[in-house]
Formats: C-alpha cells, sequence, structure tokens
C-alpha cells in the first residue's frame, strides 16, 4: 500500500473514531479491568486503530509513548486531535488508551498511571525514543514509590529517550532525575498543546528547534539590571511540585546548579513561602542563579498585596539567599513556550543590552530526517511570531 493511501485511511478512521472514543495502538494492554468504575465521570469507549508500518526506514527514531501522570483528558476529540496531529508528524504513537482513561481526578489509578513508566523501565514495552506527557493537573508525586527509576533512566540513556512535560508531569522528571541519573524536557505536551485546534505556531516552531538541535541558546530581552554569568546544571519546573518535594528522596541534589522555576495562579506571598521552603531546606544554598519563568499571576491578589508583588518577592529571596536571580524566561502557563532540557549543562551570559542568553549543550535529540515534523507548523509564507501575553492555563 503506497504512504498516501495508507495516511488517508488512517485519517478517515480518526475522523470516525473521534466522537467515540480514543485511538489505540495495535499491540498495546487493554485497560485494567479492575479499575473501579465510576458512573458519574462517563469515559468516551476506546476503539482500537491498527496504525500502518511506520513510514520512514529508522522505525526505532519513531516510537512515542504517551503517559499520563496526572489528571484526565476531559475532551476526548481534543485528545484525537494530538494523536493525529503527532502520527502525521511520523511518529508511531503507542500507550494511546491513557488519554481515555479516568478515575476520580485522574488519568487512571495510581497503578494504570505508575505503569505508563514502569512498563519501559521492566522492559516489558519497548523504550521508545519519546515520552509525552498527556497533561498536568495534579497526581503525579502518588506514583513515585511505584516506579523504578533507576531502571527507567538506564534504559533511556541507552536509548537517547526524550521526555516532554512541565506542571505536575515535572514531579516524574525530578525524580527521574534524582534517582534514575536522567534528564528530560520542559516542552509542550500532547493533550495541553498538540491537541489544541490551532496550536501555538511558535511553540511548535520552538519545540522543533529544541528537539532536534544538539546545541540551543534562548536569548531574553531587557528584564533587569543585573550583572550575571555563571554555568552549571539547569534543573527544576513547577515551584508548587518543587516545595512539595522538599526533604524527599525525589528532590534532585543539585550542588552548583542553576534552578529554574514557573508556576500560575498562585498569590505573591504563596510565591515566598514555597521558596522559602525551597531555602530553608538547604536547596537554595547550593545553588548558582535562580531563573524564573512565566508565573503568569494576573489579578490574583489580595488587600496586603497592595505594595507587595511579584518583584518584591524576586528582590527578597536574592537577598536572602544572595544568590542572582533572573526572570522573565519564556515557558511557563502561557501560549506561547520555548522547548528546553532540564538537567542538562547550561551557560548563562548577559547580552550587553540588560538581558541574558542561556545557552545548553550535552542532551539527547531527535533525528528530524526520521520524521515530518514540518506539518506542525503552517506554509512557509506565514510569519512565526511569540505572543508573550496570552495565558494558557490549561494543562
Amino acid at each position: 500500500m503506497t504512504e498516501p493511501t495508507s495516511r488517508r485511511r488512517f485519517l478517515k478512521t480518526c475522523t470516525a473514531a473521534a466522537g467515540a472514543g480514543l485511538l489505540q495502538a495495535c499491540g498495546t494492554a487493554p485497560a485494567s479491568n479492575n479499575t473501579p468504575s465510576a458512573p458519574s465521570h462517563p469515559v468516551a469507549k476506546a476503539r482500537t486503530v491498527y496504525p500502518e508500518p511506520p513510514r520512514h526506514s529508522n522505525s526505532a527514531d519513531n516510537l512515542l509513548r504517551i503517559v499520563a501522570s496526572s489528571g484526565f483528558a476531559e475532551d476526548i476529540n481534543r485528545v484525537n486531535t494530538a494523536l493525529t496531529r503527532l502520527y502525521n508528524a511520523g511518529f508511531t504513537v503507542t500507550n494511546q488508551q491513557a488519554g481515555s482513561r479516568r478515575f476520580q481526578r485522574f488519568a487512571g489509578t495510581d497503578a494504570q498511571r505508575a505503569a505508563d513508566f514502569q512498563d519501559v523501565a521492566s522492559g516489558r514495552v519497548a523504550t521508545p525514543k519519546v515520552l509525552m506527557g498527556l497533561r498536568g493537573g495534579y497526581g503525579a508525586a502518588r506514583i513515585l514509590p511505584h516506579i523504578d527509576f533507576a531502571s527507567l533512566g538506564a534504559r533511556m540513556r541507552e536509548r537517547g529517550t526524550l521526555f516532554f512535560g512541565f506542571s505536575d508531569v515535572c514531579a516524574v522528571q525530578l525524580a527521574l532525575l534524582a534517582k534514575g541519573n536522567m534528564m528530560s524536557f520542559a516542552g509542550p505536551m500532547a493533550y495541553s498543546e498538540f491537541g489544541k485546534p490551532s496550536p501555538s505556531v511558535f511553540t511548535m516552531d520552538a519545540f522543533i528547534k529544541g528537539a532536534t538541535q544538539n546545541r540551543l541558546t534562548v536569548d531574553v530581552p531587557y528584564i533587569q539590571r543585573a550583572n550575571v554569568e555563571t554555568e552549571g546544571t539547569l534543573w527544576g519546573g513547577n515551584l508548587s511540585v518543587l516545595a512539595s518535594l522538599a526533604g524527599t528522596p525525589y528532590m534532585p541534589d543539585i550542588d552548583g546548579g542553576i534552578l529554574f522555576l514557573e508556576d500560575v495562579g498562585e498569590q505573591p506571598y504563596r510565591i515566598e513561602r514555597m521558596l522559602n521552603t525551597l531555602y530553608l531546606s538547604g536547596i537554595l544554598d547550593k545553588q548558582r542563579a535562580i531563573v524564573f519563568g512565566d508565573f503568569r499571576m494576573g489579578n490574583i491578589r489580595d488587600v496586603y498585596d497592595s505594595s507587595y508583588d511579584f518583584s518584591t518577592v524576586v528582590n527578597h529571596i536574592s537577598r536572602t539567599a544572595k544568590i542572582p536571580v533572573l526572570t522573565g524566561f519564556p515557558f511557563g502557563h502561557i501560549a506561547d513556550k520555548i522547548t528546553f532540557p532540564l538537567g542538562a549543562y547550561a551557560r548563562i551570559r548577559m547580552n550587553g543590552n540588560g538581558g541574558y542568553s542561556v545557552a545548553f549543550e550535552g542532551y539527547p535529540t531527535l533525528d528530524a530526517s526520521a520524521l515530518t515534523l514540518d506539518t506542525l507548523l503552517p506554509p512557509p509564507n506565514l510569519p512565526i511570531f511569540p505572543e508573550s501575553g496570552v495565558a494558557d492555563i490549561s494543562e
């Protein structure tokens, strides 16, 4: 069968399945029968689709596994949109049933969600080139004790696996770095970004560049008066998640690192309280700098915050921890976000105009020639530009 015919068959089947259920990968195990039923939370019935053989000879570089560690996906059509978009980009998508699972507020039971990772760690399924989070929310911390991160990290290092996620998913990413010595990527997720009717072009372009280039430099324009030049392992993620893992074996012990932080919908005093948790637990004392992403606070303030804002918090934590703090890094719960490695070596330099740059190296990449990532972008005559002022609190 020719490739265009294969693609038409796949897309036709996806359309038929969109209202009825989620695509399921050929050869993957069905959802567990012991999942408690929840009549008040009906889930669209899944429909199995047998995908055509990979369209590229280097099939090992096409294997993408969906991992749903946190909240469930509300809209099955959006899940199917994400799977179709990833298929068109050249990926063979497995564990697709994770997008249709629901137990209480989670994307399946703790056992099901842990199995998304543990099946890879144990060798029950092939180690994919890509692990992609479904969405954030809450629940990842519950499954950490049920994953063999040492084995998972070893298999991912051998394979050169890229793990994309942010928000609550970073609990797994932090544990993987702490106990499996394996880095990951802050980047778009299946439901959150790839499932949008019109994904951010800036985010898709940044995903391609961040995932395929073996060196990445992120330039941040003028933000504040600063004179920072440092280097080390850049790590971190969502501030609320990091604060919740402080003092546990799942918090990485990074000495001489650069800590990246982002969050959404938190008042200034709550941000400071979580930063104080990291300070009092000794984590900030070991860092050379803190880099803040977008916190998207908006108007979430009370009467006590009239003269107490995010900049006050930044200044306080910089004085308290006695390390430089940089702001404005283009990542967070926003529509336009970059893709960058967490746990890789990074260098921070000032650019001479009040801004700074962060250069990354030493991380796994995708083979662009084995994929069709250009399908994620609009025609070449359309411009690509960020809309950094647009909030996106979906996870």
